[in-house]
Parts: structure tokens; C-alpha cells; sequence
């Protein structure tokens, strides 16, 4: 149960990126366009003649201002938009579409209900006894202000519906509706329900969320120091995006009323603040509370640490790891990027990451204290902190204030890690053992590893990295889902057993995360590049499965195999037939693909009985949605396919009853489905069902054993194993 939660939250977690990955863009416009419009900026610099107003350039930076503001101002509806894409399965674009009709569907419904409840007057303005702040206009509705959250329950309702129905059949009248069509408009319809809903519940969830912002505001400079703990503690499990998004964009961080609007969430505060510079002695520290501090760690702290890990490393490993430590320290200088120094000492001495932790927190709690008011589009880099500190007046910012804090956090770093690193003998990059793989791998331990595959069981692939992902995550069949996040390869598989951190990490990854079948592979920045090859490459990757013995077997005994002269059988597993009735060669299937032995090799069953029963013990690696196949895995570690019937796929799951599911362990004989054999002789062009196995070696033959009446549980055919 942990575990599936932690997969849905890691993927919530990974669909707020999309959004998110705007703001960086939408804060440089409105930081510059912010900046250079205000007048004291102008006086100031005696820029006047170029960014006075009447010029060219103010005229830009006037719009460049409104267009930042407007990424800010319909934050909501990108969220929308960016969890059902991030949330849905295929077909992402309609999830999309689907979440911007349900969204506005649901504004309107929640502004309906308003207006009939005299929240609303006839005349468009809000009722005198209504709380200020909790009706709002979203793209030009006035409705209920529930900020993200409203965009994330669209997102994250939009897409469970789609994943649900894009598949859908409806009746030949109305098929025109039915697959992905259907999708918006069942949003549509529940998401008009959702809206009403909303009416009533909301209030009560607003005033929680006020009562509960209030209590964080209220718990002074100890409450910013447990959020920065907590936050720094997520990142190994991917979910800080889940926690601080509340306190950046909603109540729970805080309200204040800007320029005449009620505001929400610390760095929407910010920046309205920002766009009303003019009017503002001092940006609100009590806001920026939950991301000030960053810019003490990222620019100071973790440099620090760098240095410390490379001063430590042995002096023959010095070169190696130099390069690797100066980027990673300099990413995190400058864009507040951290994941690559942090996971560089997380798996190897995770004492250290319990000290970042620590630090991290405390310099949070330190920025509000010293009344440190600098905001941030995305992390606490040396961008941002020019764009809105430096850039925005020490007066309005105190962003001096932190250049003396982190040269403390520098050296506190540099000694304590040091310190640490020589009195425990950490393992951190430069440390390893000569016998272990306990490193970061460098540019040239990749490109070895990648020519080494090229030239051996990857020939033929212009893609060798992502090759070498696909083998290290079990295989494309073991592979679920791919997406990213900002340094994070995220992948959903069949069978985590089957994952092999060694070769993942041989393709240049910090580190490999584990957490029931969801699997984070740490890169770094360049990780969108790295997600893209890998999807271009598993559109064309072969369909098959590792495991780590087959991996070794491929390296170690091909070579071997091309020098043999004799064919002796060394071991020969015997499978049974899964179904009662008439067994034949393969080669008499009526289906060219399965006789010519295309998918596999085994032998065919024509079922007179409809118990399916399982033909060995082992696993259920897949039930087809359509339910006609089942994947099996027999613990013997053949990979087999059930495939009952021919062209059954294309009856939709009837005459099918299905008694197990994905993951199931099962003994021999046990039932697996039940067949309705006179509706499949009467819709199905041939009942005659291979039994193959699909992932068959070249020193691997069948031997058919029976041929003829068979019953299930009884030998069907042996697969031999030759030297």
C-alpha cells in the first residue's frame, strides 16, 4: 500500500514540473520588465533617454511585464493542464484538452451556484457579507479562489477519467463517440457536478487552509526552520514538489493584500509585489520564508561541500572526480540545481545528507530572521538572485545580508563534511575502494561502457546510452512509463527485481532510486535530452525482457557459442500444456506470424475444456486489457505468452473470464481464465491457441512432446539448452 502511494505521489510530484518549468521564463520577463520600468530604478541610473516612458524599450519592458504576470496570474490552468498531461498514461494531448474544458466547466458551475445563492449580484459584483478574498476572477469567471488546488483536482480528476475511458466502446450508433472522444465529454458532465460540489465543500476547505496557514505564519522562525528540514528530506524521494507548492502557491503560505488584490501562497505574494515595486519599502520576508534560504546552501553552502569531497578524494582519483565536482557545484552556483552534488554523497554516506539536511533547514530560518526577502522562480541560483535581489535594491531585498551568511555556510560545509568524510572513511567520489563501484562515473567511463555494448550485444543501435537504460531497467517489456523531472529519469517497471543499478549507474547516473515499482535514475540538468532519446528509442527497442543472469550470459557465453562444434544438451526444462484438448506443431498454426514462429517458438492447443490452468509454477507478467493473452514467467525463468485464439484481440474481453492479475505468483495447474468456447467458435476465426515461449536463446531449441489429445498439467514440449 506504501508503495503504490509513493508511486502516485512521485508522479504527481513529476507532472507539477510541467508547469513549473514555465515560471523560470515568466519570472525573467516579469523581473526585467518589473525592474526597468520603475521609476526610482530609472532616476537612479540616469536611464531616462533609453527606458523612459514614450522609448521603445519601455514600451517592451511594459509588455514583457504583463506577460510574466499573466503566467502568474493563470497559474491554476497550467496546473491543470500540466497534471493531466504529466498524469495520463497515452494519449496526453486529449488529457489536455480535457482538462481545459473541465476546468472552465467547473468555474462556471461553482460561479452558477454562486449567482443563485446571492453570493454574486445581478450586476457581476460580490456580496457585502461574502469574506473578502475568497471569491476571485479566473479568466474572467468570478468563482470561488481555490488557486492550484483548483487546477490540480481538474488535473488529477481529468486524468483518472482518461486513463478510465480513452479506450472505451459504445454501441455502433454511437461510436463516433467512443475512445478518446468520449473523454471530454464525460469531464465535461463530471466536472459540472464536481463544480456544485465545490460550492459546498470549499468554504470549509478554505477556512482550514487559512487556519492552517496561520499556523505556520504564527509559529515564527522554528516553523521555517521544520519546513526547510522537511522539504531538504524529500529530495530523496522525489515528493519536496508535493510539500512546497502549497506554501508557494496557496494560503497555506501565507496571504496579503497587494496593490487592493488579496493575494496567496509566499511567491505569488512576491511577485505581486514585485509588479507593484513602486509602492513596496520592503519585500515581505514572512512571504519568502519558504525559499530565501535557498540561495545560502545553493550559491555557498553546497560549493563548499564540493571542495571538501574533492580535497578528500585520494590524490591519484583527484583529476577524475575534479571535473564532475566543479559541475555539479557550479550548476547548483547557478541555477539552484542540487540533486547531482547531493546525490553524489546521499548513497555513499548518507550521514552527510543528514547534515545537508540540517544546514539546508537552518539557513531557511536564518533568511527570515535577518529579514532576507529574495524571491526565486524555480531554485535559489545566482539568477535569480540577481534578477530579484540584486537587481531589485538592497533596501527593498537585504540580499547583502546573505553574501556574509554564506561565506559562514561555505567553510561550515568544507570543514564538517571534511571532517566527516576522514573520521568515518565516507566512500564519497574519490574515496571508493579499488574493488568497488561505489563512484561517479565520468565522461570517459560512459563512453568506454557505450562502445563496449556498441561493439558487443548492442550492435546495430545508434543509441547505445539509451540501449544501455533499457537493458539496465529490465527491458523494454519491464518498462511501464518513462518521464523526467528536472535532474530525474522517472520510470515506472513490471518487475523491479529486474532492474540493474550497477549497469544504470555505468551510463552516468549519480544514483538509482528504488521505491516499489517506481524507479528515479539521477542525471542531472541534461535529463530531458536523455528522457527524449529513450522514448524515440523504445518506439523500435525489441520486446523482450533481461534479467541480470541473461545479461551475463549474452557478455560471457556468445563468444563462445560462435567457436562450438558440438551440439550437446546440457539442461532441458519441460513445459506443460496450460489447456485440454489437441495439441500440433507450431507450424500448423493459421496465423503466418505465430507458424513462422515470429513471437516465439512452442506449439499450438485447440481447447476442448475452458479452464486455462497456469503451465508451470511462476508469475503473471501481464494480462492483455483485451484478455485473450497472458505473459508468464515460470519460476524456471522462461518467458512465455498464453495467446488464446486467433485475431481474439479484436473481441473486446468477451468470452474471456479472467481469474488473476499483473504480478500474481501461481502454482501449476491453477486456473488462470475460463472461456465461453461456443462464443469464441462463432466470433473468433480459429480457437487454436499457441503456447510459445518468447524470449528464446540461440543455444535454446523446442522439442514438441505430444501430439494429439493433451490434458492440461501433461508434458507439451521440452525446451533444450545446448552448449
Amino acid at each position: 500500500m506504501k508503495d503504490k502511494i509513493f508511486e502516485v505521489l512521485q508522479r504527481i510530484g513529476r507532472s507539477f514540473m510541467l508547469p513549473i518549468a514555465i515560471l523560470p521564463v515568466a519570472g525573467l520577463l516579469l523581473g526585467l520588465g518589473s525592474s526597468f520600468t520603475n521609476e526610482t530604478t530609472i532616476a537612479t541610473y540616469h536611464l531616462g533617454k533609453i527606458l523612459g516612458d514614450g522609448t521603445i524599450l519601455h514600451a517592451l519592458l511594459v509588455i514583457m511585464n504583463k506577460v510574466g504576470s499573466a503566467v502568474f496570474d493563470n497559474l491554476p490552468l497550467l496546473f491543470a493542464v500540466g497534471v493531466a498531461i504529466g498524469m495520463a498514461k497515452k494519449e496526453k494531448e486529449v488529457s489536455a484538452l480535457s482538462a481545459v474544458i473541465a476546468y472552465f466547466v467547473m468555474n462556471i458551475s461553482i460561479s452558477g451556484m454562486l449567482e443563485i445563492n446571492g453570493k454574486i449580484l445581478e450586476d457581476g459584483s460580490i456580496s457585502k457579507d461574502v469574506l473578502s478574498g475568497t471569491i476571485a476572477s479566473v479568466c474572467g469567471i468570478n468563482t470561488l479562489q481555490m488557486g492550484v488546488f483548483g487546477g490540480i483536482i481538474v488535473g488529477l480528476g481529468v486524468a483518472a477519467l482518461h486513463n478510465r475511458f480513452h479506450k472505451i466502446q459504445l454501441p455502433n450508433a454511437l461510436s463516433f463517440f467512443a475512445g478518446s472522444r468520449f473523454v471530454p465529454i464525460i469531464s465535461t458532465i463530471v466536472y459540472m457536478f464536481v463544480g456544485i460540489l465545490m460550492y459546498f465543500v470549499w468554504p470549509v476547505v478554505q477556512n482550514g487552509i487559512y487556519s492552517l496557514g496561520g499556523l505556520v505564519t504564527g509559529s515564527g522562525y522554528f516553523g521555517t526552520l521544520i519546513f526547510g528540514i522537511v522539504k531538504r528530506a524529500l529530495i530523496p524521494f522525489g515528493l519536496h514538489h508535493v510539500f512546497y507548492m502549497p506554501f508557494w502557491q496557496t494560503a497555506v503560505g501565507g496571504t496579503a493584500e497587494v496593490a487592493g488584490q488579496m493575494v496567496q501562497g509566499g511567491q505569488n505574494i512576491f511577485f505581486a509585489q514585485l509588479a507593484d515595486a513602486s509602492h513596496v519599502t520592503h519585500f515581505s520576508a514572512d512571504a519568502t520564508r519558504y525559499f530565501s534560504g535557498e540561495f545560502i546552501f545553493m550559491i555557498f553552502g553546497l560549493p563548499g561541500a564540493a571542495l571538501a569531497m574533492y580535497r578528500t578524494a585520494k590524490p591519484e582519483k583527484k583529476k577524475q572526480v575534479g571535473g564532475l565536482l566543479f559541475s555539479a557545484a557550479l550548476t547548483s552556483m547557478l541555477t539552484g540545481i542540487t540533486e547531482p552534488i547531493e546525490f553524489s554523497f546521499l548513497f555513499v554516506a548518507p550521514i552527510l545528507f543528514v547534515v545537508q539536511v540540517i544546514l539546508a533547514g537552518a539557513a531557511y530560518m536564518i533568511a527570515h530572521i535577518l529579514n532576507i526577502a529574495v524571491g526565486l522562480t524555480f531554485s535559489g541560483g545566482f539568477l535569480d538572485l540577481f534578477l530579484f535581489g540584486i537587481l531589485q535594491g538592497n533596501d527593498k531585498t537585504s540580499w547583502l545580508r546573505i553574501i556574509p551568511v554564506g561565506i559562514i555556510y561555505f567553510f561550515l560545509y568544507y570543514f564538517i563534511f571534511s571532517f566527516l568524510i576522514k573520521k568515518l572513511n565516507l566512500k564519497t567520489p574519490g574515496r571508493e575502494d579499488e574493488d568497488q563501484e561505489v563512484k561517479l562515473y565520468t565522461k570517459a567511463d560512459v563512453n568506454a561502457r557505450k562502445s563496449k555494448k556498441t561493439d558487443s550485444t548492442e550492435n546495430g543501435t545508434d543509441d547505445p546510452l539509451s540501449a544501455d537504460i533499457t537493458r539496465g531497467l529490465g527491458g523494454k517489456k519491464n518498462i511501464d512509463g518513462v518521464d523526467c523531472c528536472a535532474t530525474r529519469l522517472r520510470c515506472t517497471v513490471f518487475n523491479a527485481d529486474l532492474v540493474d543499478d550497477a549497469l544504470l549507474k555505468s551510463t552516468g547516473a549519480s544514483g538509482v532510486i528504488h521505491k516499489g515499482n517506481g524507479v528515479q535514475i539521477v542525471y542531472g540538468p541534461h535529463v530531458t535530452v536523455i528522457k527524449s532519446n529513450l522514448e524515440d528509442y523504445l518506439e523500435t527497442a525489441p520486446d523482450i525482457e533481461y534479467t541480470k543472469d541473461s545479461e551475463e550470459t549474452v557478455e560471457e557465453d556468445v563468444p563462445a557459442q560462435e567457436e562450438q562444434t558440438e551440439t550437446k544438451v546440457t539442461k532441458t526444462i519441460v513445459v506443460s500444456s496450460p489447456i485440454t484438448g489437441v495439441a500440433a506443431d507450431l507450424s500448423t498454426a493459421p496465423d503466418e506470424a505465430f507458424a513462422g514462429r515470429m513471437m516465439g517458438d512452442g506449439a499450438v492447443v485447440t481447447p476442448t475444456d475452458a479452464i486455462v490452468k497456469a503451465p508451470e509454477d511462476g508469475e503473471v507478467v501481464f494480462v492483455f486489457e483485451t484478455k485473450h493473452a497472458i505473459g508468464f514467467m515460470t519460476d524456471s525463468g522462461l518467458s512465455m505468452l498464453l495467446h488464446i485464439g486467433i485475431d481474439t484481440v479484436q473481441l473486446g474481453g468477451k468470452g474471456f473470464e479472467v481469474f488473476v492479475e499483473n504480478g500474481q505468483k501461481v502454482k501449476k495447474g491453477d486456473p488462470m481464465m475460463k472461456l465461453d468456447l461456443d462464443y469464441l467458435a462463432g466470433h473468433a476465426p480459429s480457437l487454436t491457441s499457441p503456447v510459445l515461449c518468447t524470449e528464446l536463446e540461440d543455444n535454446q531449441k523446442i522439442r514438441l512432446l505430444k501430439d494429439g489429445e493433451i490434458k492440461a498439467g501433461e508434458e507439451l514440449f521440452a525446451v533444450d539448452f545446448y552448449e
